[in-house]
């Protein structure tokens, strides 16, 4: 039986990126070096999976749902684990490609329609938090993944910002962290096209040309 070929989110956008480094990734030739680990980020986000989790638990409002009048509370499905953890997370069997697609997220709530809601946390220091491009991407392909499992998906989800306040400096031996709900419209259209050319990528006998536009490209060239 031959193994599962499995397309995660991140390869996904390291596709949109560059073909030629998600073919050398994908045929574990070569892969690009990989960040260092955010430990500040890691903290903050199980600090608020356990602070909505509590939420979720006991059928409590959120203090940030309310101030942000938002119709919503955490979901409470028996899948919340799974989805979340990072090996696993809400995978879909994509017919056409072969591929087992999956992303995780970090917090799922539903409105009153019974829709889901994706939401994604995210901790920065800059002046102005703001939703990248990548971001919305990344919040598009749970959006569709859930879409693909059968659940009634609202196209509106959350990044939920922890922002470093500095203006507070260390007050009194504390760091403080402001939070942040930015609505994000998504539009997951673009995903099905994505993951079929990503598996003709993989398809392909060679690697794809150098991107002119991409650094890790470029300095691979440069350095020979």
């Amino acid at each position: 039986m031959l193994p599962t070929l499995k397309l995660s989110r991140s390869k996904i956008e390291l596709f949109l990126d560059c073909p030629r480094c998600y073919w050398l990734d994908a045929h574990k030739i070569n892969s690009r070096p990989a960040p260092m680990p955010y430990t500040i980020n890691s903290a903050i986000d199980f600090l608020l999976k356990r602070e909505f989790d509590e939420c979720r638990h006991n059928d409590l409002e959120h203090y940030l749902i309310k101030k942000y009048k938002i119709d919503a509370k955490p979901y409470n499905g028996e899948k919340m684990d799974e989805w979340r953890h990072n090996f696993t997370g809400v995978q879909h069997q994509h017919a056409s490609s072969g591929f087992l697609v999956f992303g995780a997220v970090d917090d799922v709530w539903v409105n009153s329609l019974g829709e889901l809601m994706v939401v994604d946390y995210k901790a920065t220091g800059a002046r102005e938090h703001r939703i990248y491009d990548s971001y919305k991407r990344q919040m598009e392909v749970y959006q569709w993944l859930l879409r693909q499992n059968g659940y009634k998906v609202s196209s509106t989800g959350y990044f939920l910002f922890a922002k470093v306040n500095k203006e507070k400096k260390f007050d009194n031996g504390q760091l403080n962290f402001d939070l942040y709900l930015e609505p994000c419209l998504g539009d997951s259209s673009w995903v099905e096209e994505a993951i079929v050319a990503a598996r003709q990528c993989y398809n392909a006998k060679s690697k794809p040309a150098v991107s002119q536009e991409c650094t890790y490209c470029n300095y691979v060239a440069a350095a020979k």
